[in-house]
């Protein structure tokens, strides 16, 4: 019997990532907090795709966990007791921090994976899903076990986040993501913004000193970027999604918890570690964290 692939919650770019492995052949499941099969419709390019999963059974050996990065952890509390001895678990999530937090509990034989993805999904209605956005995506082995596990995961990975990279050291990418997300997610949220807004005169000098002090952070542990380099890339993100609402912008309009603490909070502890200050980054976390009170 096919092993299925279990895929934690209901989010926007779970759904993507369960609608494309199950419309290509895929068994797949959802672990969610409702109980029963969940049924919704999948708008992809110019076909509509209605589609059931069935609610998630043990022993699960197969695992996508694509929640915001605050929910990582207690996902896999809840999770471990129905995890087989030798589970594959695949991350994918903005912001830093959720590594660390897994490996320890981990078994010796289940091995761990990270998808980083610039793949664009919403949802209209609860049981609705919409692609509305392509990009690169990468996945990395981060604790690697039962060999045989290897090309079934990243094979599954390649058809959920295509187009799909497989690299051997995942944090250079996750810290050049980082410094994009700790620019637009918060500005953002803060003034309530499309991205493209972003590009107008005002928000320059602070767009500026956020990657600044971004540089030194990164620096500081043992990552180099050239501020020309990472400003074009920020810009161009700005630019390419003009019309689109960054995921912290979303969350605090509809009133969810931020990830604040995965992505300007992670900057400001490494930063702490490091005997740095990032008074942007600080002023601009104080004001979000102010906003949600």
């Amino acid at each position: 019997m096919t092993q299925a692939w279990t895929v934690v919650g209901q989010g926007a770019i779970g759904l993507l990532a369960a609608s494309r492995l199950h419309l290509a052949g895929y068994q797949v499941q959802l672990f969610r907090r409702t109980a029963g099969p969940f049924r919704y419709q999948f708008e992809q390019a110019d076909a509509l795709h209605s589609i059931q999963l069935n609610a998630a059974q043990a022993p699960i050996s197969l695992l996508l966990v694509p929640v915001k990065a605050y929910a990582v952890l207690s996902a896999l509390q809840q999770l471990l007791p129905l995890l087989s001895p030798d589970a594959q678990i695949a991350l994918c999530h903005n912001g830093m921090g959720s590594i660390e937090q897994v490996l320890p509990l981990l078994q010796p034989q289940q091995g761990l994976w990270f998808v980083s993805t610039s793949q664009a999904a919403f949802k209209p209605t609860a049981q609705q899903i919409r692609h509305s956005g392509q990009g690169p995506s990468y996945l990395a082995c981060i604790k690697a076990t039962a060999p045989h596990y290897a090309d079934l995961v990243r094979s599954a990975m390649a058809v959920a986040f295509e187009p799909l990279t497989p690299v051997d050291d995942i944090q250079p990418l996750l810290w050049r993501k980082l410094a994009v997300n700790s620019v637009i997610n918060p500005l953002t949220a803060l003034h309530q913004i499309p991205n493209g807004d972003l590009a107008k005169p005002e928000f320059q000098p602070q767009i500026s000193a956020l990657l600044q002090e971004f540089i030194e952070v990164a620096t500081a542990c043992g990552q180099k970027f050239e501020f020309d380099e990472i400003s074009i890339q920020v810009q161009s993100v700005i630019h390419n999604t003009a019309a689109n609402y960054s995921s912290m912008q979303q969350d605090k309009a509809h009133g969810r918890p931020l990830e604040l603490d995965a992505i300007t909070g992670y900057l400001l502890k490494r930063a702490k570690a490091a005997g740095l200050t990032l008074p942007t980054h600080q002023a601009l976390y104080q004001a979000l964290h102010q906003q949600s009170l």
